[in-house]
């Protein structure tokens, strides 16, 4: 028990420190992920003002603030609160004889950068387009799912506006992904992370892009605005899927782009019932009706 109490304080601090650190520029620049956060919501936020698609839109949307406060709970605040407990499951899972090598499955540490950056931005997209699959598919996941989906103005800080429990089920699979490649994570990850952020942001952004014949390959406002979009196509539980990537809608027959005129109803039908402030929806789906 010392041992996992320990290694939950050593992760819980030692994540503390590092955001600390972040927020006083005393780390590598292009590991700040603090004002890197800050840089590209402020850039895309700026793009919004700029180049509006929705233009009855205000600059300071609904839950503008509320999306924004989501950002950095849910991105430093929660991450530094989970981290410890994170620790603990590596600790047992090294305990028990399993680890990153035991289940690789290709090893990419002899192959040129930018093919690792690749292969890592690849594998981990389509962990979380699964993921994302899982959060509609499963009623009591959607039931978290709920507070992403409770936008009714998109803009960039829709992207980071979840409930705390899907980093519970996004961060193991993320994780078990890696694993896949024998736990390696490039030294020029931040590459990656950065990038998903930016198009993370973009995504939800009140910004028309579509990147042309590359819409098969990159996700994009317009697909992702539908993805929102309160009335479904009958039958399903959701269209849109990808993260960064469109690609795995393509495959998979999960896309949907009736038109693009961006003048959608979002949420979903009894969003009025979700609660409307931060903590109503904290503690959000704990035994609630699944309806």
């Amino acid at each position: 028990m010392e041992k996992y109490l320990e290694a939950f304080k050593t992760a819980f601090s030692g994540t503390l420190e590092w955001t600390w650190k972040s927020i006083l520029f005393d780390v590598p620049w292009y590991t700040n992920y603090f004002w890197g956060l800050i840089i590209i919501s402020l850039l895309i936020w700026l793009l919004e003002i700029a180049f509006p698609w929705r233009k009855q839109q205000s600059i300071f949307r609904k839950d503008f603030w509320l999306d924004g406060f989501y950002m950095f709970f849910n991105f430093f605040i929660f991450a530094i609160a989970i981290s410890g407990i994170y620790k603990i499951l590596e600790v047992v899972f090294g305990d028990l004889g399993i680890t990153a090598k035991s289940l690789a499955l290709v090893d990419i540490t002899g192959w040129p950068l930018w093919t690792q950056l690749l292969i890592f931005f690849i594998v981990l997209d389509f962990v979380q387009w699964f993921t994302h699959i899982l959060l509609h598919k499963y009623p009591f996941l959607w039931q978290y799912h709920k507070v992403h989906h409770s936008v009714k103005e998109m803009g960039f800080a829709a992207h980071l506006r979840y409930h705390w429990m899907e980093n519970i089920l996004y961060k193991p699979l993320k994780t078990f992904g890696i694993m896949l490649l024998g736990g390696f994570e490039p030294e020029q990850a931040y590459i990656v992370h950065f990038l998903a952020i930016a198009i993370g942001h973009l995504n939800h952004s009140n910004i028309k892009i579509t990147w042309g014949p590359f819409k098969y390959i990159f996700n994009n406002p317009v697909m992702h605005l539908y993805h929102h979009s309160y009335v479904l196509p009958e039958g399903k539980y959701g269209v849109n899927f990808g993260i960064s990537l469109s690609l795995w809608d393509y495959i998979f027959r999960t896309n949907y782009i009736p038109e693009d005129s961006g003048t959608l109803k979002l949420g979903f039908p009894g969003d009025e019932k979700l609660p409307k402030g931060f903590f109503g929806q904290l503690f959000y789906g704990f035994g609630l009706s699944k309806k």
